[in-house]
This record gives C-alpha cells, structure tokens and sequence, in this order.
C-alpha cells in the first residue's frame, strides 16, 4: 500500500509542469560565472563563455539591477560600471588561462619538449593580447563611471573601488600583462639557448 501510494506521489510530482525562465539579462548571466579554488582551462572556457553573452545581453530592468537604483543617473552609473567590471571578469579570466601555458623557468630535463613548451608560449601570448583588449574596454568603463563618482551604490561598491584603483593607477593589467611578456620572452630565451648538450 505504501509503494502505491509512494508511487502515485512520485507520478503527481514529475506530471507537473516545471517552472523555468530564459537567461537574458547581464544580470543573470554574470551570476553564472563561477571560481573555483582549482581552475582548469574548462572552466576559464566556461566562465569566458557565460561573460561573453552577459557582454551582450541587455541590462535587466532598474527594478531587477544588482543595486538599488532611483535616479537615471544612478542607472548609468551602474550600468558603466557593470561593464567595467564585466570587462575585468573577463582579464581576469584569460589571464588565469594563460598562466597554464606559462612556465617561469626553462630547466635543462625540459629539453625534449622544448617545441611544445615554445608553442605553449604562443597560446599565452595569444591570451595575452585578448586581455589587453579586454582591459581596454575596462578602461574605457571606468571613465564614465568616473563622471558620477559622488552617487554611492553601496550594493556595488566594490565595482565602485575597481573603478577608483583603475583611475589612481593602483589596478593597472597593462603593467602585470607587461611584466608577464618579459618574463615569458626571458625564459623563452632560455629554451632557444638550449640544445642536444644542454640535455
């Protein structure tokens, strides 16, 4: 009797219609982007992938926004710097994928791979100039968010502090992805050095 009934439970329960809703606002879609405590370059792709249509979403209506929003001012403000946020999610995140293909130092037992290990340079160079756009686009958001800096939203107010280091200069991706370059071009300088003796 009790398998019966468990039975019928179980049949009403999966015959009723489930309730779901499109993803379509920047809002929700960047809720999507995830960090782990080990990254792998799947889950870069994937958050890059999430950022990339929350790049091309609409914003939510003012009422759904991250931070309450009252004035039209408010609303730009935090729609520039929802975008530059976006912008450094998406630094952030191809500098997290080009750190897989980077080795800080060429030791004499990575002879063998050396062509791998050069090509694997490539990619992180690639990843490279793809965040700098990127960081461009951040810089660009920062800007206009700079030109309503006396509104607070204190929901965001992180976005806000981005936005503040990006102007003083404390947050620059161009001097860290700078520094990335030469080290990259040092050690790949020392793979080239090698040859069949080195090994």
């Amino acid at each position: 009797m009790r398998r019966a009934i468990s039975a019928c439970f179980l049949l009403c329960v999966i015959s009723l219609p489930a309730f779901s809703y499109r993803l379509i606002y920047k809002e929700q879609l960047y809720e999507l982007n995830h960090q782990q405590l080990y990254m792998y370059p799947e889950d870069y792709a994937a958050n890059i992938a999430w950022l990339e249509v929350a790049l091309d979403a609409d914003f939510a209506n003012p009422l759904y926004a991250l931070a309450e929003i009252e004035t039209p001012q408010d609303w730009e403000y935090y729609r520039a710097l929802f975008w530059m946020h976006l912008n450094l999610h998406m630094v952030n995140q191809y500098l997290g994928w080009a750190r897989g293909y980077v080795k800080f130092e060429a030791r004499f037992f990575n002879y063998p791979w050396i062509d791998e290990n050069l090509e694997a340079f490539e990619r992180a160079e690639s990843l490279f100039d793809i965040a700098l756009y990127y960081w461009d686009e951040a810089l660009r958001w920062s800007d206009e968010a700079a030109a309503f800096v006396w509104l607070d939203l204190e929901e965001v107010q992180h976005w806000a502090d981005q936005s503040y280091r990006i102007q003083n200069g404390e947050l620059d991706y161009d001097a860290i992805i700078f520094r990335h370059r030469e080290r990259l071009a040092e050690v790949r300088a020392q793979f080239f050095a090698m040859d069949a003796n080195t090994y």
